[in-house]
């Protein structure tokens, strides 16, 4: 996936979950920030931030703040809201190994009381495909959540439920950071989840991760993460 029209500002501060104060060109600039989660240990102050000018002139927001250089150096895609356009190009040219050659590729699909990112057909299997945004690393190692998180708590405990009726379900990890060594669950942050995540690899729900190829103005599917649960 492309960004349009990109600038980069150094990051000021982030009032709440929502908006940013960045500065663009000498000039202070309230932001929308495209992820809810904390990015605490990415979003500090003085930090290059990489902006996507909005389309729509008559939006409160000039600017969406969609990366950063983590630490002046390592360049993280924190866009939550581009991650299922990145997967659904990537299964669709059959850069996910697990999901090659699919019969059919349906998005966002309501099934039960939850909305999943996609359904999936491919001979006798069919199932859905949950997939999460992951920005949090340390030592080359990625984990999610960075906040607790009740609402991924309750997509993977529905999974399980729809695994347990014959769907065969994967939960997909996409890595907005590139070469990482590892993905784990955060248990530390949300005890609840990896407990979830454990379970739903007990009932053999397919749990991958892949890092990406990022750029301030790309955000590309790029390799396999062994996943430790």
């Amino acid at each position: 996936m492309n960004y349009k029209d990109i600038k980069k500002g150094v990051f000021l501060s982030r009032p709440n979950r929502f908006i940013a104060h960045v500065l663009v060109d000498g000039q202070e600039e309230i932001v929308h920030v495209k992820n809810t989660g904390r990015c605490k240990e990415i979003l500090k102050e003085g930090v290059t931030v990489i902006l996507e000018k909005a389309t729509n002139t008559n939006r409160k927001t000039k600017y969406s703040l969609v990366g950063a250089y983590k630490d002046h150096k390592v360049l993280i895609n924190i866009d939550s809201q581009i991650t299922n356009y990145v997967v659904y190009e990537a299964i669709v040219n059959n850069q996910v190994e697990e999901l090659k050659n699919l019969d059919y590729l349906k998005k966002e699909v309501k099934c039960g009381n939850s909305r999943f990112d996609f359904y999936y057909e491919k001979g006798n299997k069919k199932g859905y495909i949950e997939v999460k945004s992951a920005t949090l690393e340390e030592n080359g190692e990625c984990m999610f959540p960075d906040a607790p998180t009740e609402r991924g708590r309750k997509h993977v405990h529905e999974l399980i439920e729809l695994q347990e009726e014959g769907y065969e379900n994967y939960i997909l990890f996409l890595i907005q950071i590139e070469n990482m060594k590892s993905f784990k669950a955060n248990g530390i942050t949300d005890p609840k989840f990896e407990e979830a995540l454990k379970t739903a690899k007990e009932k053999n729900i397919e749990i991958v991760a892949y890092d990406c190829c990022v750029k301030e103005d790309e955000l590309i599917l790029k390799n396999k993460v062994p996943v430790v649960i």
